[in-house]
């Protein structure tokens, strides 16, 4: 089971063994104290949680605590380890945030998460001022590349983020690293029956399937938030404009349509691209794969990238061709973590 990865300091609490026959209590789980942390500064705020920087008293490294947001004790304990567990299936992978341990408060019995410290959003490097321009396509693939791996890792785990957008991606100073953070709404995927929610992620990059009231989506969701961080990080703009589920829906309508009726040259006349007529062929294909509209002929994270346009340029620096993206991962340290508002 997942969550039983989850707290990285497990112990039978005294008295908690059982007896020769395989009857008696089950084994509690006993996790670290959050007072082995000294906080530093607090880093983002929402409705799911509060996020601070903070240092490990013991080895001094940096990292970022965050905790759910009081929800009583017993709820607020299973939200901590229901997204530990799923960043415990990811542990080791380079582009998805690392997990370090699950700590408590012995006297409140509220919960924490502790995760490796990386570096600024990319929200925060796209909306920064004066605002940067947009990446180069070689910029915008090295990103790719990172950010479809980190989902591969986590498709090949079971496990669907649902909410990746640039507010919960990461980038590290001088924009070597990207990772995926925030699996906050992560869940175990379902092949069998529908999840619960009606409405989960960020409209702007919430799928057709799950804008339309479907609840028995797959990993294609993300795939398609993808395609959205994709459009963005090539023109600086978000790829749909829209205040509303069925205005969000109209818009994604009209993408479908465009490229049904007009293929790749559609991206020439969307909004949001104003023309780009040196974007690659390839660039434009994988970016109509990760927005079929159809989630059946969507690409998986894996199709992506076996496109020939990710083995050009090897393995460029995300950031590289951006200087102010690179000098904003620098100095942003404060906006390290973003949690969902």
């Amino acid at each position: 089971m997942v969550m039983a990865a989850a707290a990285t300091r497990k112990r039978p609490a005294p008295g908690a063994g059982t007896t020769a026959g395989g009857s008696g209590k089950r084994a509690r789980i006993t996790l670290g104290s959050i007072h082995d942390y000294e906080t530093l500064e607090a880093l983002g705020e929402g409705s799911f949680g509060v996020v601070v920087k903070a240092r490990h008293r013991g080895t001094g490294e940096s990292v970022a605590v965050k905790r759910a947001r009081d929800r009583g004790a017993s709820a607020g304990l299973r939200a901590v380890l229901r997204e530990a567990g799923c960043l415990a299936a990811c542990r080791g992978h380079p582009s998805v945030v690392g997990l370090r341990d699950v700590v408590q408060d012995p006297a409140t019995g509220g919960a924490f998460l502790v995760m490796e410290f990386v570096g600024a959003s990319l929200r925060r490097l796209l909306r920064g001022t004066p605002a940067p321009p947009p990446f180069t396509e070689a910029g915008a693939r090295a990103v790719m590349r990172q950010l479809l791996r980190g989902a591969e890792r986590m498709h090949g785990a079971g496990i669907i983020h649902r909410d990746i957008k640039p507010d919960n991606i990461l980038v590290s100073p001088g924009g070597a690293a990207v990772k995926i953070c925030d699996l906050g709404l992560a869940t175990p995927a379902r092949a069998a029956y529908p999840y619960p929610e009606r409405r989960v992620g960020t409209l702007l990059y919430r799928s057709p399937e799950q804008l339309a009231g479907r609840r028995d989506y797959g990993a294609g969701v993300d795939v398609w938030a993808l395609g959205c961080v994709m459009a963005e990080l090539l023109t600086g703009e978000h790829m749909f404009d829209a205040a509303t589920e069925e205005d969000m829906l109209a818009r994604v309508t009209d993408l479908g349509r465009a490229l049904a009726e007009k293929g790749l040259r559609a991206f020439d006349e969307w909004p949001a691209f104003r023309g780009l007529p040196e974007l690659s062929t390839g660039a434009r294909e994988v970016l109509a794969g990760l927005l079929a509209v159809d989630p059946r002929d969507r690409l998986t994270a894996t199709a992506a990238l076996r496109h020939p346009w990710f083995a050009e340029g090897k393995e460029e620096n995300p950031v590289s061709t951006c200087g102010s993206a690179v000098r904003a991962a620098r100095s942003c340290s404060a906006s390290a973590v973003t949690v969902v508002f």
